[in-house]
């Protein structure tokens, strides 16, 4: 396979993934990579780094004035339907028009949980289970992606691998059609230039075909590597257990029919030790608390952003979601924050809250959980460390 090497689709936006192998070298002007397929040994191949070459992570030299800053937003949980039979109308035209303006930012993030493909028969529910979900939608769906604004897709979830390593690719390959880029293979860093700042994303879960959640040591060294390549460091994490009663956040491993879906503190207060400067979590399918730890934002779940064709449960605060928008410096120093509510619609697409519900809940959760160090978040989700004027 030749080295992935795309055109941009606008000027700003210079995307390079970077597969990291333990012990890969950094010699000169390029990164010794492995290019991940899932067929075969990987082989190494030579890529041009220009745009991954270890940055210091240091301010704006004396002189120059502050650092740049850079606005970037992120969603929780994004399933746009399941194919074949429950797929929005339209064919998914205009999925995501209510919330375009919202998710506007220098570098837009999902969590998409579910493969983007054609049936490759690997499917990991039996035909006669109804307790097993799997989830897929056509490969033009991408386009919907592209068309909503986002930029990075996350593929480290418990649905990432739904129709198995081939449908896991056909997502990145589809992804990658439409000009996208895709986190969360193992080793996997994703390495952007946005606006003039090195932007490197990682993403972490409980499953083989990710980055490790449960390995806090192993994650801390991915999280080191990309703090090696860029300014700024984001962690996608996808952790803690499911459903309506799990809105807290409290210490120790939680637990899912029988998963351990990590500790979320313990591991995202790890990451920011190991050079991460944004943590968006996502996974319990309810929005969680914020949180602030030695400066840098822990934002332990938002919720669920799109459930389309009745996929996701919508009742209640199962309903509830948001859109992460955060400005960081190019030292991954805190610069403002907001939380823009949104809620499932009728047809399970995102749409804006004017009643704030999910800001609201997200303030009470985190004086909550985290009395000392939680966000402040007031009534239109404006996003503040704790105790800062």
């Amino acid at each position: 396979m030749p080295p992935r090497k795309r055109t941009p689709a606008s000027g700003r936006l210079w995307p390079l993934v970077v597969v990291l192998a333990m012990g890969a070298l950094l010699l000169g002007g390029g990164v010794l990579a492995l290019v991940v397929t899932g067929d075969s040994t990987p082989a190494p191949q030579w890529r041009d780094s220009a745009l991954a070459e270890p940055s210091g992570r240091a301010a704006a030299p004396r002189g120059e004035g502050p650092p740049r800053t850079i606005s970037m937003s992120a969603t929780g949980d994004i399933i746009m339907g399941n194919a074949p039979g429950r797929l929005p109308p339209n064919g998914g035209k205009g999925f995501f028009a209510a919330v375009r303006g919202a998710l506007k930012a220098d570098l837009v993030m999902g969590n998409l949980e579910e493969p983007i493909t054609e049936d490759t028969g690997a499917g990991k529910c039996g035909p006669t289970s109804n307790k097993c979900f799997q989830y897929r939608v056509p490969p033009a769906y991408a386009g919907h992606l592209k068309e909503a604004g986002f930029e990075l897709l996350n593929q480290a979830n418990n649905h990432g691998h739904d129709y198995g390593p081939a449908g896991f690719r056909n997502t990145q390959r589809a992804l990658e059609e439409h000009g996208l880029e895709h986190t969360g293979a193992p080793d996997e860093i994703t390495v952007m230039d946005v606006e003039g700042v090195r932007v490197g994303v990682a993403g972490f879960s409980s499953y083989p075909w990710s980055n490790p959640l449960v390995d806090v040591e192993a994650a801390a060294e991915v999280v080191k590597k990309a703090a090696g390549l860029a300014d700024i460091v984001v962690v996608q994490v996808h952790m803690g257990a499911e459903g309506a009663a799990m809105t807290h956040v409290k210490p120790g491993t939680e637990m899912y029919l029988g998963e351990n879906r990590g500790d979320p503190i313990k591991f995202a207060r790890a990451m920011v030790d190991a050079g991460a400067d944004l943590i968006v979590g996502h996974g319990p399918h309810v929005l969680r608390a914020m949180e602030f730890y030695k400066g840098r934002l822990i934002a332990y779940s938002l919720g669920n952003f799109a459930g389309g064709a009745g996929t996701l449960n919508k009742t209640g605060v199962l309903g509830l979601g948001g859109v992460l928008k955060v400005s960081l410096t190019a030292n991954g120093s805190w610069g403002g924050g907001q939380l823009i509510s949104t809620y499932l619609d009728s047809g399970g697409k995102p749409a804006i809250d004017n009643d704030h519900r999910g800001a609201v809940a997200v303030a009470r959760l985190s004086a909550a959980d985290f009395p000392a160090t939680g966000a402040s978040v007031d009534g239109t989700g404006k996003i503040t460390p704790h105790g800062a004027a």
